[in-house]
């Protein structure tokens, strides 16, 4: 993937065709769950344009990681 600049956008309408993709601090898509009720590993959801439909990746577990394990 490549670098990502994020752009802040008032009332932002994500398209049908977008895949949500969730971005997660390490591969383990696991961690301690905080106050609010989100794991402490989950950070944000991207949402990427896509040729096939976002059903497609949510079927295989699409995910961006922040780092790889070693």
């Amino acid at each position: 993937m490549p670098l990502i600049h994020f752009l802040p956008v008032e009332l932002y309408k994500r398209r049908e065709s977008e895949y949500s993709c969730p971005l997660y601090k390490t591969s383990a898509r696991a961690g301690q769950l905080s106050t609010t009720g989100q794991s402490t590993n989950y950070i944000l959801e991207v949402d990427l344009p896509c040729e096939k439909s976002p059903e497609h990746y949510i079927l295989r577990g699409s995910a961006l990681l922040c780092q790889l394990d070693d």
